[in-house]
C-alpha cells in the first residue's frame, strides 16, 4: 500500500519542477505557431496520396499537466480517403476523440499540444494544409466550411438561449457573408427538411430544450452540414439515442455523406455501428493504433489480441452465454507509459519477442497493418511509431 501511494506521489518541489517546464514549453509551441502566420510554407504542405482528404502522419498530441506530460496520442498513423467512412474504434480514453480535436484544432491550448507529426488536410483545389502549424486565421475559415464536428452530446453542443434557426443560420452566414438573410433562412430550412424534419418551420423557432434527443442529434447534423464539407466527424452520433431513433440517424448520416460527396470520420464504441457504416476501421489502444484495414479484414481477421478481445467482448444473436468476455487488467498510466507494448501486461497471447522494445507496425496485406510481433516473420515491417521526446522540445 506504502508502495502504491508513493509511486503517485508527487512532492511540492516536483510538482514546481513540472509547472516551470511546462510553462516553458507551452509558450515555445505557442511562439511557433504564431511565426507560422507569417509564412504560408511554414503550413502548406503536399498530399502523399491525392485520392485522401487526410493523412495522419506519426501525430503526437500530449497535455502538459502538473502531475507530468500525457501522451493522450502518440505516432497515430493512418489516412481516410475521399467519399469513404473510416471507423475508429478503442475504450474510452484510448485517444479516438483527440486525434479529431487535434485536425479541428480545438484542444485546450496551451496545456494540450500537438508536438509531432503532420495531419496533411486536402482542401480540394489542389491546395493542403499541414494542421499542425495552420494559423487560426486559416482554421475559421476551414472549420465548419471544409471539416465540420457532429459532438459528443447534443445538449451541450446546441446553446440553450438561442432559438433553433439562429444557432443553424450563424454557420451559414459565417462562411457565406454575401448572402442575405432571406437566403441564409432559406437554406437553414432547407438543411432542416435534409435530416428529416418535418416540421422545420415550427422547429426553426424552436429552443433546444422543446426537442427530444434524435431531434437534437439532427439539428447537430444540420449545423455540421450546412456549407457541404468535404469531412465530417461524427464524434459518437448516437450516445445516449434508443436503438430505432440510432438506425434513424446512421441511415441518415450515409445517406447525407452519397449526397454531398463527403467522407465520414465515424468515433465510437459501438462495433456493430462501425459494421454497419465503415469502409475502412482503425482501432486505437492507449493513443497508438494498434490495427487498422478495411472492414471487412478487421471483421473477418482481426490479428492484433486486443482487436479480438472486442470482437469476443460483444453479444451474438441467438448464442447463449451465461457471462460476456471481458478483457483482462487495465490500461497503463498515461503519465508513465512503458517501454514495451502496452498491450502485453493484459495480452493472453505473448510470445517471446513481447518481451522486447514497443512492436513496430507490419503490413499484412495492401490495406491490413497490424502491431503485434506474433505476425513479424509473416508481413513487411513499416517502422516503429516515434514518440517526441519533451525534453527536446526546448
Amino acid at each position: 500500500m506504502a508502495e502504491k501511494k508513493k509511486s503517485s506521489y508527487i512532492s511540492g518541489k516536483e510538482s514546481r519542477k513540472i509547472t516551470r517546464f511546462n510553462r516553458r514549453v507551452t509558450k515555445k509551441l505557442e511562439s511557433e505557431r504564431a511565426d507560422a502566420n507569417k509564412d504560408p510554407k511554414l503550413y502548406t504542405t503536399v498530399m502523399k496520396n491525392p485520392q485522401n482528404v487526410v493523412e495522419f502522419d506519426n501525430v503526437c498530441t500530449y497535455f502538459f499537466t502538473d502531475v507530468g506530460v500525457v501522451k493522450a496520442v502518440d505516432g497515430v498513423n493512418f489516412d481516410v480517403p475521399r467519399n469513404s467512412t473510416v471507423g475508429i474504434v478503442g475504450e474510452s480514453g484510448c485517444g479516438k476523440s483527440v486525434t479529431s480535436l487535434s485536425l479541428m484544432q480545438l484542444l485546450a491550448r496551451p496545456s494540450g499540444q500537438t508536438v509531432g507529426g503532420e495531419i496533411r488536410f486536402n482542401k480540394g483545389d489542389g491546395t493542403a494544409y499541414n494542421i499542425v502549424n495552420t494559423p487560426n486565421a486559416i482554421m475559421e475559415h476551414l472549420r465548419g466550411n471544409n471539416i465540420s464536428m457532429i459532438f459528443q452530446e447534443p445538449m451541450t453542443a446546441l446553446n440553450p438561449v438561442f432559438r433553433i434557426g439562429a444557432q443553424v443560420d450563424e454557420v451559414t452566414k459565417l462562411h457565406n457573408p454575401e448572402m442575405t438573410d432571406e437566403q441564409v433562412k432559406a437554406r437553414t430550412l432547407e438543411m432542416l427538411e435534409l435530416v428529416g424534419i418535418a416540421n422545420k418551420e415550427g422547429v426553426y423557432n424552436m429552443y433546444p430544450h422543446e426537442l427530444s434527443g434524435g431531434m437534437r442529434q439532427r439539428i447537430c447534423i444540420a449545423i455540421a452540414l450546412a456549407c457541404s464539407p468535404t469531412l465530417i466527424i461524427a464524434d459518437e452520433p448516437t450516445t445516449a439515442l434508443d436503438v430505432t431513433i440510432q438506425a434513424q440517424i446512421l441511415e441518415l448520416l450515409q445517406d447525407l455523406k452519397d449526397k454531398l460527396n463527403s467522407s465520414i470520420m465515424l468515433i465510437t464504441h459501438d462495433l456493430g455501428v462501425v459494421a454497419g457504416m465503415a469502409d475502412y476501421v482503425v482501432v486505437m489502444y492507449a493513443g497508438r493504433v494498434i490495427e487498422k484495414g478495411t472492414a471487412e479484414e478487421i471483421f473477418h481477421r482481426p490479428c492484433h489480441p486486443y482487436t479480438i478481445g472486442l470482437m469476443k467482448s460483444k453479444p451474438v444473436v441467438g448464442q447463449k452465454v451465461k457471462k460476456l468476455y471481458n478483457i483482462p487488467g487495465s490500461v497503463p498510466n498515461p503519465v508513465s507509459m512503458p517501454d514495451y507494448c502496452y498491450f502485453r501486461d493484459r495480452c493472453e497471447m505473448c510470445c517471446e519477442q513481447c518481451q522486447g522494445e514497443y512492436p513496430p507496425e507490419i503490413k499484412l496485406s495492401a490495406t491490413h497493418f497490424v502491431s503485434c510481433y506474433r505476425y513479424y516473420d509473416e508481413g513487411t515491417v513499416m517502422g516503429y511509431p516515434k514518440s517526441v521526446n519533451v525534453e527536446e522540445l526546448l
